[in-house]
């Protein structure tokens, strides 16, 4: 990227360590993500492995869902 600037006559600065105010726009994106998004992902991650264990076939197991495979198996 360095290099690509440099062909481009463009300079590249970055944000001194410790100073959050100088990228003020990832820091908020970086506080949505911890505070609002990550807050959903335990719900979410909940609901997509009921749907993969009851609701999708897999045709490795002979084209029935894995908790009708385990209900043949007890």
């Amino acid at each position: 990227m360095m290099e690509l600037a440099a062909m481009q006559g463009n300079a590249l600065s970055h944000s001194q360590p410790g100073k959050p105010r100088q990228n003020a726009c990832v820091e908020r994106y970086n506080r949505t993500v911890r505070y609002e998004m990550l807050e959903d992902a335990p719900e979410f991650a909940t609901q997509w492995l009921w749907t993969y264990n009851s609701k999708r076939l897999n045709v490795g197991i002979g084209g029935i869902t894995p908790a009708q495979k385990l209900k043949l198996a007890s």
